[in-house]
């Protein structure tokens, strides 16, 4: 696959924007999971994805081609997603909602009528571990994101944030314990 997206690199480069919507169409979907994940938010998520393919697109001549193309656009996105989460951060907010209602989307759950408690707990269990990962820092959560909810290696991370494989173990270590402890606060 790497060879397919070098061959429509070039071709964007070229000129060619039906290209560079094959590279959109192919890691939306993915880089949308990812960056919700980050920010418990569907809109937010989805106008980080759409700003990371627009500074894609526009820094695509800087792509080297070192890394994967998935890899650079990732970098992008978590970079987006870490600064608008440090800016909301910094913002006090007096809504109570954190972006669970509305743009929530559950997977169906064909049980619901036979027990409609199970699928209840489930959705409390998964607003709760949501809750507990949205307390961590930035640079804890988008480690746990990568590695144990997207399943990245600890070198595409290292890539990825642009730290040393060495510091993304340690902030795994560190982001799993404190995750822990939020949840075992909360009973879990």
């Amino acid at each position: 696959m790497k060879a397919a997206d070098s061959l429509l690199i070039r071709q964007c480069l070229q000129g060619s924007t039906a290209a560079f919507g094959e590279l959109v169409c192919r890691y939306q979907d993915r880089l949308f999971n990812t960056v919700y994940r980050m920010l418990d938010h569907s809109e937010d998520a989805q106008d980080v994805v759409q700003e990371a393919f627009l500074n894609a697109y526009q820094n695509l001549e800087s792509f080297k081609g070192d890394s994967q193309f998935f890899t650079w656009l990732y970098r992008i996105a978590m970079n987006t997603a870490i600064s608008l989460r440090r800016k909301q951060r910094a913002t006090v907010s007096l809504s109570t909602d954190r972006g669970g209602g509305e743009g929530t989307i559950d997977p169906p759950d064909t049980s619901e009528h036979i027990q409609p408690e199970l699928a209840l707990e489930r959705r409390e269990r998964a607003r709760d571990l949501q809750d507990a990962l949205n307390r961590l820092s930035p640079d804890h959560r988008v480690v746990l994101v990568l590695k144990e909810i997207e399943g990245q290696k600890y070198e595409d991370i290292a890539e990825i944030l642009s730290v040393p494989v060495g510091t993304i173990r340690s902030r795994l270590h560190r982001a799993r314990a404190e995750l822990r402890d939020l949840l075992e606060e909360k009973g879990m």
